[in-house]
């Protein structure tokens, strides 16, 4: 079977912005403002790993209404502060930058036309659905798909990086995203695409990808600017790395390397920016991300540059304030051990 490569690709933004437990053996970027390189992933398979399987079963929290969270025993909503440090942790961050600067992949205003960072677009309760043709159909969720013509993408629409598309369903408390995804026809194409009920803990099935090369939602993992309006974020934030060791570190759930060094994280691995950071300091809107790095962490998503974070564009971030973020390096970060907090490989639910 052969081995896709996923290429990230990275443009340039640096006038604007400048931006662990268990591990499991191997089972088989965005046009992101900010960098000033290519990343590529390279060696094993992004899909392709052998037949589809069974969805596996996982706890669903009582109906509720949906405020865009997944359930509070949910994995990105654990509190890993008090977690210990991950034998490898000094190891892992040099891999990725010990001395490499943090960067905000989010912010208000445009860039080549496109909004700064992955945007999310709200969808009515009845949305029609429509069908998306996948090119790596065995690993994706075949939908319909509630995504408007008009949805916002990643880049915007003439993008040549990972062109997300995300689509909020409140109604029905569910996400729908879709990776290197096209407008076709009456519908769309896409490389990957992945449905997330917010009121569940269930993860997908070992070795499948989403439309993160993780196989994790990247919705979760999203800095909003409503969680900052409101004072708080209450999950770890989605972070890229340049290059990852093959298999995936829970909640994860594909790899997306052939590398074996073990120095190197490995995809959902969890890192924490350290308590003796200070953050009192710095602006409203970077100290309350930089706290939720202290509470929540960060969880290594996908390939591109070191220590971006992502985040959805709004009007009301503050450039200047978000850009304080960029004083952290990778020495204030540390790895955890997520491992304590598994209850299943198969659920995002934590003890």
């Amino acid at each position: 079977m052969r081995a896709p490569l996923r290429t990230v690709a990275i443009v340039g933004f640096v006038a604007f912005l400048a931006g662990c437990g268990g591990e499991a053996t191997p089972s088989g970027a965005v046009g992101t403002p900010g960098a000033s390189a290519t990343a590529a992933v390279t060696g094993a398979d992004k899909l392709g790993h052998g037949p589809a399987r069974p969805t596996p079963t996982a706890t669903r929290a009582p109906a509720a209404g949906c405020n865009g969270q997944l359930p509070a025993d949910n994995v990105w909503r654990a509190d890993v502060s008090k977690l210990p440090v991950h034998p490898r942790s000094t190891a892992m961050v040099a891999s990725i930058g010990a001395g490499a600067a943090m960067h905000p992949d989010f912010g208000s205003g445009d860039y080549e036309g496109a909004p700064i960072g992955i945007p999310v677009t709200t969808v009515p309760a009845g949305q029609k659905k429509i069908n998306v043709s996948f090119e790596y159909a065995s690993e994706s969720d075949r939908g319909p798909y509630p995504i408007p013509a008009n949805a916002k993408i990643e880049g915007g629409p003439q993008a040549d990086g990972d062109r997300h598309v995300i689509a909020f369903d409140k109604s029905a408390c569910k996400v729908y995203e879709l990776f290197s995804a096209f407008p076709q026809g009456s519908g769309w194409r896409a490389g990957s695409g992945a449905v997330f009920d917010l009121r569940s803990n269930k993860l997908r099935p070992s070795g499948w990808t989403s439309a993160d090369a993780s196989g994790l939602s990247i919705f979760a993992g999203l800095v909003r600017y409503d969680e900052v309006a409101a004072g708080r974020i209450n999950h770890a934030i989605r972070i890229t790395v340049p290059k990852t060791r093959s298999g995936f570190t829970w909640p994860a759930t594909h790899s997306a390397s052939s590398a074996t060094d073990a120095n190197l994280p490995q995809l959902g691995q969890r890192l924490r920016l350290k308590t003796s950071v200070n953050t009192a300091s710095m602006p409203k809107q970077a100290r309350i991300v930089a706290e939720a790095m202290k509470r929540y962490g960060v969880i290594v998503a996908d390939h591109g540059s070191a220590w971006f974070i992502s985040g959805a564009p709004d009007d009301h971030w503050d450039n200047d304030a978000l850009r304080a973020l960029k004083s952290l390096t990778g020495n204030n970060f540390e790895v955890v051990d997520t491992s304590g907090l598994i209850v299943s490989k198969t659920s995002g639910a934590t003890r």
